[in-house]
């Protein structure tokens, strides 16, 4: 294992953000999984828009990662679910845009499709999955950019993400996930959805352009910048959708998905 030594020291570990009522959620879940990990509990991060800068109350999701001392059993994550039901059931603002996952320490350092499915959580739903090619991604930026609720930096449990990986990422999260769904876009039907895709193919073709990665907000500025009025338009409607705002542009939406792919020849 070839990860970094060192600690982050929070300053200010009870407001994490500058949201007090997310702030609020994040604290209610860090006690409970710290209660039901016990031992195994590693540590809690933000990565995603709270951690980039882009995070808009209105549209975004809480993006967390629990890092478990080893793979939890079949009990543990029954528990785990009870505790997330619990929370949406509750009504508690934000327990339901929560979206993040449980990973072994051991599994962390660096990217491996072959590990075993863990506890993910995403738009109310709670699931075994495997990794895909955008938890490169996902790694890279809690590296880098990730807050620390409890436990070590995240330098310490992730390696360095190279260059070429995130090209190898990107490249692999249009294919495994936004390719197929040229011949199924029923998701899109979903305004929230449009925004969300079209939001990713700025992210994807700035990271393709430059090897790092980059906020949607500066992702999608310099793509407005780079490919001309054919998107201009689109994206800014994307930049300034909002949950009470009808986003009718799914065949533009598929257009820009295909163009993107088409781009890097993918």
């Amino acid at each position: 294992m070839n990860c970094e030594s060192g600690y982050n020291e929070n300053m200010n570990a009870d407001n994490p953000t500058a949201y007090s009522d997310v702030n609020a959620m994040l604290l209610k879940l860090l006690s409970e999984a710290q209660r039901i990990l016990k031992d195994q509990f590693i540590g809690m991060y933000l990565y995603g828009s709270l951690a980039s800068g882009d995070f808009n109350p209105e549209t975004s999701d809480i993006d967390f990662l629990v890092v478990t001392s080893e793979a939890l059993s079949k009990e543990t994550i029954s528990e785990l679910e009870k505790m997330h039901v619990r929370f949406w059931q509750s009504g508690m603002k934000w327990a339901s845009k929560l979206e993040g996952r449980y990973i072994a320490k051991d599994e962390m350092c660096r990217h491996n499709p072959n590990y075993p499915a863990r506890p993910c959580l995403n738009e109310g739903e709670f699931y075994m999955a495997r990794e895909e090619s955008d938890w490169i991604i996902q790694r890279y930026t809690i590296r880098l950019q990730g807050i620390t609720l409890a436990g070590p930096d995240p330098k310490t449990l992730i390696d360095p993400v190279a260059p070429i990986e995130i090209q190898k990422a990107i490249s692999g999260y249009l294919c495994e996930w936004w390719k197929p769904l040229l011949d199924h876009p029923a998701r899109l039907d979903s305004s929230k959805y449009q925004a969300y895709a079209i939001l990713s193919m700025c992210r994807a073709l700035y990271t393709l352009e430059y090897d790092t990665i980059a906020s949607k907000q500066v992702s999608a500025r310099w793509t407005q910048e780079n490919f001309g009025r054919r998107w201009s338009g689109l994206i800014a409607e994307a930049l300034a959708w909002r949950p009470d705002v009808v986003l009718d542009r799914k065949n533009e939406t598929i257009d820009f998905i295909r163009f993107t792919i088409e781009e890097y020849q993918l």
